[in-house]
Order: structure tokens, then C-alpha cells, then sequence
């Protein structure tokens, strides 16, 4: 089928809306397509407002959109692609259109796991959403998430560093100039996996197109992991989608004192599966699905042991994750993020060619393309903002 049909449909319909009813009832796309404006009226399945805006749109208006992404390498797949995830096809509102940046992964055959929490996260929460994220990318599973700052970034960073393939569900078009502080990973999480929406290119984000963006991250999830989530959160909407699909629900323990952050606990009230360890996010799917490699899942104390940079010039004693310092440490770390959000120009550069390990001087100057005296430079400033930590023999990593 033409793909000019499904893009009409998507953009007289709207994103989010239920079409598999009127195409039933129509016989095909095709047929609803050329069927004049009498029988959209007459049919039961069209309301109004749609029939006017079926009225109202050509398939002349999706050749600007076909043109975009021909011109920047984006794939279309719609409802009725081979590509199409068919875990996707079976949630009631799937999206008729997915504009792909990447190489979108085998959903079908593979464990995919959702995992989405607070942009304005602890670093208790950063750290083990990352971890868990490793730890199921190492067994060959694939982390879904949204794209944003906070945990959806720290679980795209997580998969990104085991290896493991990711998948980033936008809510905006691709090539929209949102989040530049996130362009950085989202190339990475391109080169592991794909950039996905179901909005047309250059389609701006809005308050309205999040919410419906979380559906699609629980449609192509068996699980969600909502690790930290305030209790009126897009965590919480992306859960109810996930309850509504039939997908299993995760959640990480907060504290019950945290009530700015109680989402997570709210889930576990309401049956909720607790996530102490990664293995329990795979254990469910691991004898359907043999993508799945138990053999090597990592406990959390295995991971962090590897991580550790034995090199560092770090404290002997490291800093405890406890309940009554999460409040200040998110505090501090909304500051840090801040203060990234503010970076410009070379310092912006500089902190786009760290990571979360430590990194020698030399290869951050050659990742930014910089000489080493500026780059130091620069580095020294960072590290007085707090975003920075250096090591001995001339090594930097992000705070």
C-alpha cells in the first residue's frame, strides 16, 4: 500500500486516534480514502470533526513530509510495513505512521524493556536505572525510553554502554530543535538503535504530545520499569498505558518521606512487581523469548564493582545511596543539570565529549576537536560549576 494513505490518515485523524474501527468498516485505506463525503457521514464510525478533516486533507499534503524524510535519510513505516512492530500493532490506539531514525530492532523477537521516570531525578535513581539498564542490554535485551533528561537518559546510557540495543520514542518530530543538551546521546542512541515518533518531521513537542508518546513506549515494552516518579507524573501515565496493554509493571522502592516522588511506591501499592534486582525485570520472558541470555546477568553489586575505576584518586569511602540524603541529592542534582542546560560554545563542546568514566585529556581534546591547553581550560571552569571531576594523571569524567 502506498505510504501517502497512511500519512493522510495520520494527519486528518490526529496522532493517538483509534483507527482500526473505521478501516474495518470501510474494507481498506484505499477504499475510506475514495469514499466521498456522503458515506464518511452515513458510516458509525466517524465522528464529525473527523469527517470534516478527512474532507480537509489530500494525499498533495503528504508529499512535503515524504520529500523530508527521503532528504534526510528518515524511514517511514506504517501500520501495514513488515517493519512494524506487530507488539505495537496490538495496543487499541497504535500509531499509523513511525518515522525512524536508525535501524529500528526486531521488537517482535526480542525482550524489550521500558524504563521512564522523573526528569529531575536523585542520583540514586540515575544509578540504578543505568545499572538495571546494563545489566538486561549485557543479556541481549532492549531498553526502551523516552529521550529526556534524568532517567530516561540514564537508561539509554545504560544500554548504550553494555553494548545493547535502544530505543528512543520522541514527543516531537524528528529534526526539531528540542533538548540540544540530549542531541549528543540521541546520535549515540541512533548508532544503537533508533529515534522514533509518530509525529511528522519538524513537528514541535507540547504538553499534549508526551503523554501520547508514552503509550508507544509501553506498546512495544513486555515490561515497564518506572524508577522515581512524582504522583501526578508522565511515569505514571506511560504505567496506566502499560495496565491498559496488558504489559507488566515495574517499579523501584522510593522513600516513603520523598512525597514530592511517591509514584513509584503508589505502583508498588497497586501491585506493582518490586525491582531490587535486574534479573527480576528478565525472569519473566527468558523462556519465551531466546534472545535472551540469563547467563550473563550481573547482580548490582557485580556491576558496580566493574565500573569502578581502580585508578581514580577518589575517597576510600564512597557515597552511600540512603533514603535521607536522596532529598539533598536531588536538589544538588537539579542544580548540576541546570547549570548543563546553561553550557554554551566550547564548554558545551568540552562537556558533550565526557562521559560518565573517566577519560584522559588527550582524547577529550580529540573528541571536540580542541588543543589540550583550551580544553584544560575550560575543564578547570567546569570543575568549579560542579559538573566536573577530575582524577590523577590528567582524567575527567561528568559529576
Amino acid at each position: 500500500m502506498d505510504k501517502s494513505y497512511w500519512i493522510w490518515l495520520q494527519i486528518a485523524l490526529g496522532e493517538g486516534a483509534r483507527f482500526k474501527e473505521i478501516i474495518e468498516y470501510f474494507g481498506s485505506i484505499e477504499n475510506l480514502y475514495k469514499s466521498n463525503i456522503l458515506e464518511w457521514k452515513m458510516s458509525s464510525v466517524l465522528t464529525p470533526k473527523q469527517t470534516e478533516n478527512l474532507r480537509r486533507f489530500s494525499l498533495d499534503d503528504t508529499q512535503q513530509i515524504i520529500y523530508d524524510c527521503e532528504n534526510n535519510g528518515w524511514q517511514i513505516i506504517t501500520y501495514d510495513d513488515k517493519q512494524y512492530p506487530q507488539r505495537l500493532r496490538e495496543i487499541p490506539n497504535p500509531p499509523a505512521v513511525l518515522y525512524c531514525d536508525g535501524a529500528l530492532p526486531d521488537v517482535d523477537n526480542s525482550v524489550c524493556i521500558g524504563m521512564v521516570g522523573t526528569r529531575k531525578a536523585s542520583s540514586y535513581a540515575l544509578k540504578v536505572t543505568s545499572l538495571m539498564a546494563k545489566a538486561v542490554g549485557e543479556c541481549n535485551a532492549v531498553v526502551i525510553s523516552g529521550g529526556a533528561l534524568g532517567v530516561d537518559s540514564a537508561a539509554h546510557k545504560g544500554a548504550i554502554s553494555a553494548g545493547a540495543k535502544t530505543i528512543a520514542v520522541l514527543g516531537c518530530g524528528l529534526g526539531t530543535n528540542y533538548l540540544n543538551s540530549n542531541s549528543t546521546l540521541r546520535n549515540k542512541i541512533k548508532q544503537n538503535g533508533a529515534l522514533i515518533t509518530e509525529f511528522q518531521p519538524f513537528a514541535k513537542a507540547s504538553k499534549f504530545t508526551f503523554p501520547l508518546r508514552n503509550r508507544i513506549i509501553s506498546g512495544l515494552s513486555l515490561g515497564v520499569l518506572v524508577a522515581e516518579a512524582g504522583v501526578k507524573s508522565g511515569s505514571l501515565i506511560t504505567a496506566r498505558y502499560a495496565a491498559e496493554q496488558n504489559r507488566d509493571i515495574f517499579a523501584l522502592p522510593a522513600s516513603v518521606l520523598d512525597f514530592n516522588f511517591a509514584g513509584s511506591n503508589k505502583l508498588i501499592d497497586d501491585g506493582a512487581t518490586v525491582v531490587t534486582s535486574p534479573s527480576v525485570l528478565l525472569e519473566p520472558y527468558c523462556q519465551r523469548y531466546s534472545t535472551v541470555d540469563m547467563s550473563k546477568m550481573k547482580t548490582l553489586e557485580e556491576l558496580l564493582v566493574q565500573e569502578r575505576d581502580k585508578g581514580a584518586n577518589l575517597p576510600k569511602e564512597e557515597k552511600q545511596f540512603t533514603f535521607d540524603n536522596i532529598v539533598q541529592d536531588r536538589r544538588e542534582r537539579v542544580k548540576k543539570t541546570s547549570a548543563v542546560l546553561e553550557l554554551k560554545d566550547n564548554e558545551k563542546a568540552v562537556y558533550d565529549a565526557l562521559d560518565e568514566s573517566f577519560t584522559h585529556i588527550d582524547e577529550i581534546s580529540q573528541r571536540c576537536n580542541m588543543q589540550s591547553k583550551d580544553v584544560l581550560s575550560v575543564l578547570t571552569m567546569l570543575e568549579i560549576k560542579g559538573i566536573v571531576t577530575s582524577t590523577s594523571g590528567k582524567r575527567y569524567k561528568i559529576s
